[in-house]
């Protein structure tokens, strides 16, 4: 078997290997994967931390031995501001975005194979934020995002990708899609009973569509048109602007 690990700062993942192929998801700086299978270019891999699968460009990646794969499957640090510079080689620098993975990472040089980073940004070990705390502040660093199916940055994102993203910070890992995530946590029997943080699912024709996140005072803050607040009734989400219901509720979870 053979492993890969994205050096770049976000790469999409198509459902078919094809430039042309619809974006499923994305990886960003610092995600690893197994690499299942290989056509000309592409490269079908499966991405570790959520168990999504997906063809990517083999420029778009390096690879890495069995003994450094293993490693990153270890403490991990995960950078924190929406947007930071990494220097490559100290000579060339990019930007990785708020949830990118640091491996190997010693507060300044960050090491993926033989080849160096320097980052000098806001970062904290995965899970050593307090949800109760910094919750609202994380979500709000996506506000106001537009919505891409596959997305998973605060330039581009869907809506269980926004979900997924602002728990990673807190070293909650959620699935990719929002049906898949309904299926994690703890239920909760009504709204009256749910606190800031949990999850709320939504359905149409019978299937889980779309989630958003609880806050306080009855509003949910999800990825629909653009990362946005509405409020959340008992009957699923009511957007004033429209003055509708637009999302009809399901089911509330509780991670954690």
């Amino acid at each position: 078997m053979e492993f890969g690990i994205c050096n770049l700062s976000i790469v999409p993942v198509r459902r078919e290997p094809s430039d042309t192929s619809e974006m499923v998801t994305q990886i960003l700086f610092g995600d690893h994967f197994t690499i299942l299978d290989k056509k000309e270019q592409w490269v079908n891999i499966h991405i570790v931390f959520d168990d999504y699968s997906g063809w990517v460009d083999e420029k778009q990646f390096t690879q890495v031995s069995k003994e450094e794969f293993d490693l990153l499957n270890g403490i991990q640090y995960i950078t924190l501001n929406v947007n930071e510079n990494v220097c490559f080689e100290r000579k060339d620098y990019f930007q990785i975005c708020v949830g990118s993975v640091l491996p190997d990472y010693n507060g300044s040089i960050v090491k993926i194979g033989d080849k160096s980073y320097q980052y000098d940004g806001h970062s904290i070990k995965i899970g050593e934020l307090s949800i109760e705390d910094k919750l609202t502040k994380t979500c709000m660093n996506y506000l106001h995002a537009p919505y891409q199916w596959g997305g998973k940055t605060p330039f581009g994102i869907d809506c269980s990708g926004f979900t997924q993203m602002v728990y990673k910070q807190f070293g909650i890992f959620l699935k990719r899609d929002a049906w898949q995530q309904a299926d994690q946590g703890n239920e909760i029997k009504s709204i009256n009973a749910s606190d800031c943080g949990d999850l709320a699912f939504f359905s149409k024709d019978g299937k889980i569509t779309h989630v958003g996140i609880l806050l306080n005072d009855e509003k949910i803050i999800h990825a629909s048109g653009k990362v946005r607040i509405d409020k959340l009734t008992e009957d699923g989400i009511y957007n004033e602007e429209l003055k509708k219901l637009t999302h009809q509720i399901t089911s509330i979870k509780r991670l954690g």
